[in-house]
């Protein structure tokens, strides 16, 4: 047996980063991979797993303390895999990790809008002069006081729910609605809102569906909680328009079936969505608008492709990000989709698993559907939604033949991006699936 420091590992360009949740104590005993800490940024969620099994010798951290990369957590004597007889661990009573939540800068798509799902910051709230010194003193992150700004709410009237009474982005997003519906949150004025007018919005309903019959009350994820904030101030604050074509990929299936036989002993599954990734960085160098992001003014053109693609996990959707798309071939891109989505759906993607993205793919293609209109992970101009193939009659000039047909729907942001230019991509988009060989070119 011996003893080891168990310090917080990289989790990118974070600091000062709160501890939420402590799922071991003293005494402990945990196996390798066990959840020990979770942690929440403005960003992401993550959990930080015991690097062996061992038993916990001493705990260095409290709820709410603050942490960086190499700040001590724990230390922890380690037992040998053949004299393990580990008790079930104190997370077991806790509930399930959660994996890294989607931030602002990469939030998870969702197949449907949900504008009613929660509340909605209005594009500006003015109010009352906001007391910049009190605003100052407010415990709340940089990015916290940024959503304020943008709305026009004093931080300083608002109650915060986070770890020591911390101002999170739902508590100034809760404040709003109250404003909105007259709720009499001071500083706020339902029918001054600038450039607009009022909403105009009626209370939320508020029932006893008790009264109605039975009913289960099961709380939501904390990535649901998290996203789902996200999800709706991007849904309200950008002008989404979705572009609907299809793209014939009878040739490339028929390629994708022989690569699969080919590699299936190397256990590399290529997906239509890995060429879909490959496809997209071509349409957007073509089109460098759409890969881009709104900075004031400014338009930021980047001169990188990283793509994001949502993964479904049983806590809800998160977006990984594959980076340098344009420097790998389409088995690179599969392998790491995988090593990826499977990192998704066991909660142990890392934040930066999940920054920096420049486009968006959520396909739907294996569960069904004829199109649908995702919705754009702000600060991205835009995002591909794939639905379910269809083999379908297509006339090629003389007769007409059968074609393996994908749908494709691309929402964007209209204040970047005009009608015919995503009429444009999408209909290069589809002539790149439907011959891979123009991705050379």
């Amino acid at each position: 047996m011996s003893t080891i420091e168990v310090k917080v590992p990289d989790i990118g360009d974070f600091k000062d980063i709160p501890v939420i949740e402590i799922f071991v104590k003293a005494g402990d005993s945990v196996k390798a991979e066990d959840s020990l800490i979770s942690l929440e940024s403005d960003k992401a969620t993550m959990d930080v797993p015991a690097p062996a099994a061992g038993v916990i010798k001493d705990l260095r951290l409290k709820l709410g303390d603050k942490v960086s990369e190499g700040t001590l957590i724990l230390t922890l004597d380690t037992v040998a895999a053949a004299d393990a007889k580990l008790a079930a661990p104190a997370a077991a009573a806790a509930p399930p990790p959660a994996a890294a939540a989607v931030a602002p800068t990469a939030p998870a798509p969702s197949p449907v809008p949900a504008p009613a799902s929660a509340p909605s910051p209005s594009p500006s709230l003015p109010a009352a002069p906001i007391d910049d010194e009190a605003f100052k003193g407010a415990h709340a992150s940089p990015s916290v006081r940024k959503f304020a700004r943008e709305l026009g709410v004093d931080l300083a009237q608002v109650k915060g729910t986070g770890p020591n009474a911390r101002i999170q982005q739902e508590d100034v997003q809760n404040f709003v609605k109250q404003a909105l519906s007259g709720g009499g949150a001071s500083g706020a004025s339902a029918g001054s809102l600038t450039g607009g007018g009022s909403l105009n919005l009626l209370p939320w309903p508020s029932v006893d569906f008790t009264k109605f019959g039975a009913v289960e009350v099961k709380p939501m994820s904390r990535i649901k909680k998290i996203s789902g904030a996200n999800l709706a101030r991007n849904w309200v604050m950008i002008p989404h328009v979705t572009q609907f074509d299809e793209a014939d990929i009878t040739d490339l299936e028929a390629f994708r079936v022989q690569m699969n036989k080919e590699n299936e002993k190397a256990g590399i599954k290529i997906t239509m969505l890995a060429f879909l990734i490959k496809a997209s960085v071509a349409a957007l160098s073509k089109f460098p608008d759409f890969n881009a992001s709104l900075d004031g003014d400014n338009l930021v053109l980047k001169k990188y492709f990283h793509i994001g693609f949502a993964a479904d996990t049983p806590n809800g959707l998160v977006v990984p990000v594959i980076r340098n798309v344009d420097q790998k071939g389409v088995l690179e891109i599969a392998k790491e989709m995988g090593t990826l989505s499977a990192k998704a759906r066991e909660g142990k993607l890392g934040p930066a698993e999940m920054q920096g993205g420049c486009f968006s793919i959520s396909s739907l293609g294996g569960i069904g559907g004829t199109a649908f209109t995702p919705i754009i992970n702000a600060p991205e101009v835009a995002i591909l939604g794939v639905s379910k193939s269809a083999t379908k009659p297509v006339w090629n000039g003389k007769d007409f033949v059968p074609r393996l047909m994908v749908p494709l729907s691309l929402s964007y942001d209209h204040r970047v991006i005009d009608g015919a230019s995503a009429a444009r991509f999408t209909a290069y988009l589809a002539g790149l699936l439907a011959d891979m060989r123009r991705v050379m070119l």
